[in-house]
């Protein structure tokens, strides 16, 4: 199907914004990392970080998307180990050991993940002992190679999952050519607010690296055949920023009505 016949047809257009949400959703753990490390550098070079980070992941997704060959080839097992799962009611193995070269890519960054995020909240609950460099404020920073490095490890792991699911929606590569470019662009409009907005809120931070646990532990599950659903993984979080939403607005609220020279705890 040729373009003119693509922007004519409802269908497309359906596809395209659900593909378009779809991606976002999917940014967003992405788009938190980003965040939560770019935060970690001197202040003058954190846009710079989020830039390249989420630009290094338009890269990515726009050349996986040129290979779609190879990445459909990602989903062939390379290699099983002899055990499975008790059979559900259908007959089948609840999970089975056959390891594609996808899931062995979500394992090691559900491991990186996993790690990442752990450190950052040692860091967080026993200041000081990071590996990074302290700066004059005490926080811990690191170097722009570093975060840059991780941020393209991560890249890889959720773009590799991003396009997967382009592929699972439409046949069309304009249309997800387009959803891809759209959904990065929407990525560098959110990078910075979405990142002064963490570094703002300390409680933020602790959530959102709770976030990336999850998420971590998430992929590790599903490149060992375990498949859980997003959307719930994506209620979980809904409803957890809701409560952390609250808390904020209580805080606030018992700020506004301290006596003046008493702070609220």
């Amino acid at each position: 199907m040729d373009i003119a016949a693509l922007l004519s047809d409802p269908a497309a257009w359906a596809a395209l914004i659900t593909l378009i949400v779809m991606e976002v959703v999917l940014g967003i753990d992405n788009l938190i990392f980003i965040s939560i490390l770019s935060n970690k550098l001197p202040e003058h070079q954190r846009a710079k970080a989020r830039r390249i980070g989420i630009t290094l992941a338009l890269v990515m997704r726009l050349a996986l998307l040129s290979t779609l060959a190879f990445i459909v080839g990602l989903v062939q097992p390379v290699f099983s180990l002899p055990w499975q799962g008790p059979l559900d009611s259908h007959g089948q193995p609840m999970w089975e050991l056959n390891f594609s070269w996808r899931d062995l890519i979500l394992i090691a960054g559900g491991l990186f993940l996993v790690w990442k995020a752990t450190t950052e909240i040692h860091e967080k609950v026993e200041p000081g002992d990071g590996h990074g460099v302290m700066d004059t404020g005490g926080k811990v920073v690191t170097n722009m190679g570093s975060a840059i490095f991780q941020i393209l490890l991560l890249d890889l792991v959720f773009s590799i999952d991003s396009i997967l699911t382009a592929v699972g929606m439409t046949d069309h590569l304009p249309i997800m050519f387009t959803a891809v470019i759209v959904t990065v662009a929407l990525m560098l409009v959110a990078a910075n607010p979405l990142a002064n907005f963490i570094n703002n809120n300390p409680t933020v931070v602790m959530l959102a690296l709770g976030f990336l646990l999850m998420i971590g532990a998430v992929l590790i599950a599903d490149g060992f055949g375990f498949h859980v659903p997003k959307g719930y993984i994506y209620a979980a979080m809904a409803f957890s920023a809701g409560v952390e939403a609250l808390n904020m607005l209580a805080r606030k609220a018992g700020a506004k009505k301290a006596p003046p020279g008493e702070t609220k705890h």
